[in-house]
This record gives C-alpha cells, structure tokens and sequence, in this order.
C-alpha cells in the first residue's frame, strides 16, 4: 500500500483531499505545519493557528488516520519572512505563497513526508498533475491547471521542480469548490463550511505594514502625483535596428524624479508601497483616486497618478533574468534566440493573456499582446501552454 503524507491546514481542500486518498486505497498520514509564532502582527481572529491546528486534528480523527504537528517556523523565518523583509527593502514585492510552496511545503516538508516512509505528499491545491511516458522509460511530470476555473492555484506552484512534481499529489485538482464542500458536508467534516483562510501562507491574514516595521523602520518621505499627459508619457518611439533594442525599450521601466509632478502627501515608507496599490496613500481631494506608479525606495519617493488607466501604470514587456529564471519543463526551455508563444499571467487569477517570450543569453523576454497594469518588480510571471503551466520568473 503506498503511504501519503497529507498537508493538513485545518482547511476545507486538505481535509477533502485526505478524504479522497483514503478512498482510493492509500495509507494516509496527516500532517500539519507550524510556521509562526509571533501572534502581534496577526488580525488573530481571521485564522489562528490553533484554530487551524485543531480542525485538522479534528478531520483526521474523523477519517481514522494519524495525525502530528511539525513547527517549521525556523525554516520559514530564514526562507520566507527574512526573504520578504530584504525584497521589500529593495523596493521589489515578493510572492510569499509562491515561495511557501517552493521553499517549505514542497522542500522542508516534503523531505520530513519521505523521512516517515511515505511515497508521495499530497495537499489541497486545485491544479492537476499529468504523467508523459518517454521513449527510454523515463516519465515527465506535468503542472496542468486545475478544473475549476475560479480556483485554479497552478500560479502558485509556479517554481516546482520535476522532481518535486514526481512526489506529489493534487486529490481535488479535477474537482471545483462547490463540489469540494459537498464531499465535506457528505462526510460530516468539520471543515466543511469553513470560510477560506486568507493571508500569508499558513501565518493568516497580517497587517502588512506592521509586520514589516518589525524590521523596516518608518521613514517619512513625499508623495507626488504625476499627471497622465507628463512629458514621461508622450516620448517617440525610436527606430530600432533590431528586435533585442526593441524589446529591452519596451521591457525599460520610467524613470522619475521630483520635476515630473507634483507634491500632494506624505507616506511612513516608500518600501511599505507596490506598483498598482491604492489604499494606504491617505490623500484626498482628487479627481480619481490615486495610485502607486512607481517607488524610489533610495530617495524614499513616492510617484502616483490619477485612476486606473493612468499610462504610468502600464507596461508591454518584462524582462526575467537568467538566474531568476525557471523551467517546471526544462525539456520546453528555450535555447538563445529562441521564442515561443505562450499565454501568461502577471499575478494569481489574473485572466491568461496572450504573449511571446523571447530568449537571450541573459534571461528572457515576455512581451504581451496588450499592455499589463502594474507589473511590479519581485512578483512572479508564469507562463502556459494551453492548460500546463511550464515554467515562471521573478519579473526585474
């Protein structure tokens, strides 16, 4: 009998997908990560970790299988917070859930699921897992989004590996919520109409700011607004000799300063801020409301402009450096000066938009179709072909 370790959260998804494991013959085990000890900065009664705890205690009573608890906090403080604290201070706004998966639940815990003897680890994502027999015997794991079009999380395991993908197991990636919440009901789980945790991955909702003034010191600086017909947004586009010069043009973030706009407030922190973020500037007496176009987290500025459709907040292209670079199917890699179209997304349930990535020796190229709103530094771009996800990048 094969033995799977579960990821129990004290969710609706984990507890269905112990279900399911069960019912299909496997030894289940259920497991459940403890990432966080510091309580201050979390609107507790959104999603305590005890709470979450308990009911993943109480399931895996329900379904007969054992049950532990592992405290991964040291990991997930080195991995995921310290790295959250250095990216923020740079300016750049990381994906803590993409990382989650990469870094904790499918390294530090998968390895701890292998050490009890189990076969594969399973969790309560909704994205499905495909197998391509080779020629030589060997197999080729696919990431395939899930069947439920309004939960489909393929983004957030943007960063797997073949073999982390060998190991692991999606029990309701061909099933939709709804469906998800019947089976709880059906089997008397006391999950079943708990509402979805929302926040840090296995932390729970946190107040942002606070949570990163416990390392990045409030510092006042100026917000300016800078208006939508700016000479930044009437420049002509040059000639272009070749293709590369075109994009690196494109993919070339706008670069302000002081003389651009105008000064209308005043903020605690420009590394508290991300592109496209709305709430928080506390400025008032505007047209529309204000958004974050860029931070200078060096001169502590930040550039803002009026309404959605502000031309500062749109871009054609991102540039994905080598090293930041990433293929769940590296027999799909593209080789220098090779390009493929893909359908892409800049952020989770983002709709897939048509691009063409193209391949340098530096990195690659996403050049969209239409112009993206706030591609932001630090965030994650994942690209598909049709329903498989085949790889992603940390955007520049």
């Amino acid at each position: 009998m094969k033995k799977v370790v579960v990821g129990l959260s004290g969710g609706v998804d984990s507890s269905v997908s112990a279900y399911l494991l069960k019912e299909q013959g496997y030894e289940v085990i259920g497991l459940f990560m403890k990432n966080w000890h510091d309580d201050s900065v979390i609107i507790s009664d959104e999603c305590p970790w005890v709470e979450d705890s308990n009911d993943a205690l109480i399931v895996a009573e329900k379904l007969g299988i054992p049950f532990q608890t592992v405290d991964l906090s040291a990991e997930y403080k080195e991995r995921i917070v310290d790295y959250m604290f250095s990216e923020y201070e740079k300016g750049r706004t990381p994906n803590p859930d993409v990382l989650c998966n990469r870094e904790i639940k499918f390294d530090v815990f998968l390895k701890i699921a292998l050490q009890l003897g189990a076969d594969f680890v399973a969790t309560g994502h909704y994205c499905r897992k495909g197998t391509i027999k080779n020629k030589d015997g060997s197999e080729t794991y696919q990431l395939l989004a899930g069947k439920d079009p309004n939960k489909d999380q393929s983004y957030f395991l943007c960063q797997l590996s073949q073999e982390q993908l060998s190991k692991t197991l999606f029990p309701i990636g061909e099933l939709t919520k709804p469906e998800v919440r019947q089976i709880a009901a059906e089997n008397d789980l006391a999950t079943a109409d708990k509402k979805d945790s929302q926040g840090l991955c296995f932390i729970g909702k946190v107040r942002l700011p606070e949570f990163l003034q416990q390392k990045l010191k409030p510092k006042k600086g100026l917000i300016v607004e800078v208006p939508s017909n700016s000479n930044q947004f009437q420049e002509t586009v040059p000639d272009f000799s070749n293709r590369w010069e075109e994009l690196a043009f494109q993919a070339e973030k706008k670069v302000y300063n002081m003389a651009d706009g105008a000064v209308v407030g005043e903020h605690q922190g420009a590394h508290y801020f991300t592109i496209g973020q709305r709430k928080g500037l506390d400025v008032g007496g505007t047209k529309e409301p204000l958004f974050v176009i860029e931070t200078d987290v060096d001169q502590n500025i930040i550039y803002t402009g009026q309404g959605k459709s502000h031309p500062g907040l749109f871009r054609r292209t991102l540039f994905v450096k080598e090293d930041e670079l990433h293929w769940v199917r590296p027999d799909l890699a593209l080789l220098p000066d090779g390009e493929m179209k893909v359908k892409a997304r800049i952020r989770y349930r983002q709709p897939l938009q048509n691009a063409t990535l193209y391949k340098t020796e530096g990195g690659v190229y996403v050049d969209f179709e239409e112009k993206q709103s706030a591609i932001t530094e630090g965030q994650f771009v994942a690209w598909y072909l049709n329903d498989e996800l085949i790889g992603s990048g940390v955007i520049s």
